[in-house]
């Protein structure tokens, strides 16, 4: 029988979470499989391992490991294929299939466009847009986010997106205030790559509403969440995920 996990990034954040929960469970309710389970790579509960077991108590058979993650890292190349590793010694009858994460889309570029346009603020025709990447060790991540960058560029018909990142990658987010501030364009408009809110976000927000001035507004947008176009994406991804012969990991 088939079976399906969802594999979310987890938070330390009350409100995370939940909103975490609610995503994937909207995505459940696209998805025509009777077995379908949520979990947490960290910071919450049920880790991957109770994931999955929960699915073969439930006789799941075959389980489709959905990655709910914006794009390929760590996580996505070590951390969850040891769990599948480890949960295939442990019931080497069950076939697992990998899914991978969302990675760049032209819809998810959308979705950043709208949270520019929900700010409703005049956007300068100089406005210096910053793009927040979450950042990691993998060269693929500042590959991905300057590829967004870019369509982002076009879509919104700017002269450039900056693009800067919370951990792991140069330049930091604190670089890229700074250098928007030197930059003294009259409008910064800092636009989140972040699927859930949390202690990023909030981070995020503390350091922004310190920096508007007279001269420059700082305009922080929402972070990409709940979006129908998002959990079209998701479920694709499911559906795609389903159709893998067998995990290699």
């Amino acid at each position: 029988m088939q079976g399906v996990l969802y594999v979310s990034h987890g938070s330390r954040v009350e409100e995370a979470r939940r909103e975490a929960i609610e995503f994937m469970q909207s995505v459940r309710q696209r998805v025509d499989v009777a077995l379908q389970e949520i979990c947490f790579l960290e910071l919450a509960e049920p880790d991957i391992a109770e994931g999955i077991e929960r699915l073969i108590d439930r006789g799941a058979t075959r389980i489709a490991v959905v990655p709910v993650l914006l794009l390929s890292a760590g996580h996505y190349y070590k951390d969850i294929p040891e769990e599948i590793g480890r949960a295939k010694a442990r019931h080497p009858q069950v076939r697992f299939q990998y899914g991978e994460p969302l990675g760049v889309q032209d819809r998810i570029v959308d979705i950043l466009v709208e949270r520019i346009e929900e700010t409703k603020a005049f956007r300068h025709s100089d406005a210096l847009v910053l793009l927040v990447g979450r950042g990691g060790r993998n060269p693929e991540i500042p590959r991905s986010i300057e590829e967004i960058a870019g369509k982002l560029q076009a879509k919104l018909a700017v002269s450039k997106v900056n693009t800067c990142y919370l951990a792991a990658c140069p330049p930091s987010f604190d670089e890229g205030l700074q250098e928007a501030v030197k930059g003294g364009k009259p409008q910064v408009i800092v636009v989140p790559y972040l699927w859930f809110t949390g202690l990023l976000m909030r981070s995020m927000e503390k350091k922004i509403n310190s920096l508007s001035t007279k001269n420059q507004e700082f305009i922080l947008c929402q972070y990409l969440g709940n979006h129908p176009a998002m959990v079209d994406a998701l479920a694709d991804r499911v559906h795609e995920t389903l159709q893998v012969k067998e995990s290699r990991s």
